[in-house]
C-alpha cells in the first residue's frame, strides 16, 4: 500500500512499531480526519503530504532541488542514503516495483537492486 511508504521514503509495512499499533505511520489518519495535519510537525510531511498533496517526496517534480528532503537525506548514517534510495527507486521505478522489493525487508529500509 502506497500509504505505508513515508514521505521521505520509509517503508512503514516493515516497522516494529508500525506493525505493533504503537505508530499511525507517516501518513494514515489523515485522509479520513482521524488524524490533524495541522499538528504534525514533520516539515517533510507538511511540504510533501498537506501542502503538494504528494504520496511520497519521490512523486515531487522539485525533489532534486528540494532542500526540505534533501537536508534530511544528506544526515550521516547508512539510514538516511537508503532512505533516498528509497525515492529515487520510486522516481525511477514506480510504487509498484517498490513495494514488490520492500515487502521482502526485515526492516524500513533495505535492498533495491
Amino acid at each position: 500500500m502506497i500509504e505505508e511508504i513515508g514521505c521521505c521514503g520509509a517503508y512503514c509495512g516493515k516497522c516494529k512499531e508500525y506493525l505493533e499499533k504503537r505508530c499511525k505511520g507517516c501518513k494514515l489518519g489523515y485522509n479520513n480526519g482521524a488524524r490533524d495535519i495541522e499538528r504534525a510537525k514533520c516539515k517533510i510531511k507538511l511540504c510533501c503530504f498537506r501542502d503538494r498533496q504528494y504520496d511520497t517526496c519521490a512523486d515531487c517534480p522539485d525533489y532534486s532541488a528540494c532542500s526540505t528532503i534533501g537536508d534530511f537525506h544528506s544526515h550521516n548514517g547508512y539510514q538516511y542514503r537508503k532512505l533516498r534510495e528509497s525515492c529515487e527507486f520510486i522516481r525511477e521505478n514506480g510504487y509498484h516495483a517498490f513495494l514488490e522489493k520492500a515487502d521482502l525487508w526485515k526492516g524500513v529500509y533495505g535492498k533495491l537492486k
